[in-house]
């Protein structure tokens, strides 16, 4: 006879634990303190089995027999109902612990030494900023591409198509991290191709070799009122053409004086290997300058506000701003002007400035010996580029140097 809510509700207090059955193995355990215990009995490979549904009230007599026919047609179908509740209670925990945010930072520790410190920072922030506020505590198992897509879009959304771009990729990395720890089974990134607006990919902005003269006068003579480390800061990105990260963050004793060389060590460089930077005279002369402002402090270009950390990049970026130059070049965009400029008026090989640039070099071989490959040819460009500069400063033009 099956049992009704009726039934349940009015029955009495024992001092033993009795049972009312419902029928197919489904019954209620009434305790000696009142508590009501939905359980159902079934056999499965020839043993008898029990497994909890609930309490009552919170599950109620309909919810129960519910639960009682899913159990039957799992054993029906050969799965062991205790065995599989397991296996959920396991998989949830999993899940609580294998986060988006979770997995990610597990991914960023194991792989942060490939990178320089500020690349392997701002990759970090970029996720915190763009990507946990969403997606960050679900499941990684769980995240399907519209949740990263959702993510993304709010990046594209303020206008920053590239940094969606580039987020993409660093999720994707993390996916692939995930699916190879067996924490994921798929890589939902990987759906996404196609998925964001086209991007019309163009170079960090840059003037050209005929607007140099006019940019140095109007660094000279400073009407933007910049501090006198600021412009040292942007006269040497325009001397040594290194990329900005590794000027604000150079330190006094990477550098000698003496022997007019400037060493940044492989944590610094983004291809993680030492640069050599030899130094003209012009930059020596700006360095011995410097020094007498900041040579008490650990950073050659400390923060003004806090002198113990270096300058920021947006002082960088701020000061070409108020040179009248907003748009029209960045602190990257050096880089780019000196190797045009330099092969087309100094006449100097795409390999020289290319090393000097520090890019990957094109194989093994020229991996093992890069560091010091065309460093005579180097030194003799660096004071060569610093007089080229030096020269068209003053005329308004742009005019052929002969240094032969």
């Amino acid at each position: 006879m099956y049992l009704s809510k009726k039934e349940i509700d009015n029955t009495k207090l024992k001092k033993k634990l009795y049972r009312l059955f419902d029928g197919n193995g489904l019954y209620i355990e009434i305790t000696p303190s009142g508590g009501k215990y939905w359980r159902f009995k079934y056999r499965f490979e020839g043993k008898e089995k029990r497994i909890a549904f609930g309490v009552y009230p919170d599950v109620s007599l309909s919810e129960a027999r519910e639960k009682r026919e899913e159990a039957r047609k799992q054993v029906a179908a050969g799965i062991d109902p205790v065995s599989d509740k397991k296996d959920k209670r396991r998989k949830a925990a999993l899940n609580a612990e294998n986060t988006f945010e979770a997995i990610v930072r597990e991914w960023h520790v194991l792989n942060k030494d490939r990178w320089n410190d500020v690349y392997g920072r701002n990759i970090l922030h970029r996720l915190e900023l763009d990507i946990f506020p969403y997606i960050g505590k679900m499941p990684i198992a769980s995240i399907k591409p519209l949740h990263l897509l959702d993510a993304l879009r709010l990046i594209e959304k303020r206008g920053a198509g590239e940094v969606a771009r580039r987020t993409l990729q660093y999720c994707s990395q993390a996916f692939r991290y995930a699916i190879i720890t067996e924490r994921a089974e798929r890589n939902p990134a990987l759906d996404l191709k196609g998925a964001l607006r086209p991007m019309r990919h163009s170079h960090f902005a840059s003037i050209e070799t005929d607007d140099i003269p006019t940019f140095l006068q109007v660094l000279e003579r400073n009407e933007a009122r910049l501090y006198a480390q600021t412009r040292h800061a942007v006269q040497l990105l325009m001397l040594t053409f290194v990329r900005t990260g590794e000027l604000i963050e150079a330190t006094w004793d990477e550098f000698n004086l003496a022997n007019a060389e400037w060493i940044i060590p492989a944590e610094r460089m983004k291809m993680r290997r030492q640069h050599i930077v030899p130094l003209s005279k012009q930059a020596l002369a700006i360095l011995n300058e410097q020094k007498k402002l900041t040579g008490h402090w650990p950073y050659v270009f400390p923060n003004q506000a806090y002198p113990k950390k270096h300058m920021s990049n947006n002082t960088i970026l701020g000061a070409i701003k108020r040179l009248g130059y907003k748009g029209q070049m960045t602190g990257h965009g050096f880089r780019a002007l000196a190797m045009s400029t330099i092969k087309e008026k100094l006449g100097y090989r795409h390999e020289v400035v290319d090393r000097q640039l520090a890019h990957a070099p094109a194989n093994k071989v020229d991996a093992a010996y890069d560091r010091a490959k065309f460093l005579p040819d180097r030194r003799k460009m660096m004071q060569e580029w610093a007089d080229y500069l030096d020269k068209v400063a003053g005329t308004g033009k742009v005019i052929h140097v002969d240094f032969a």
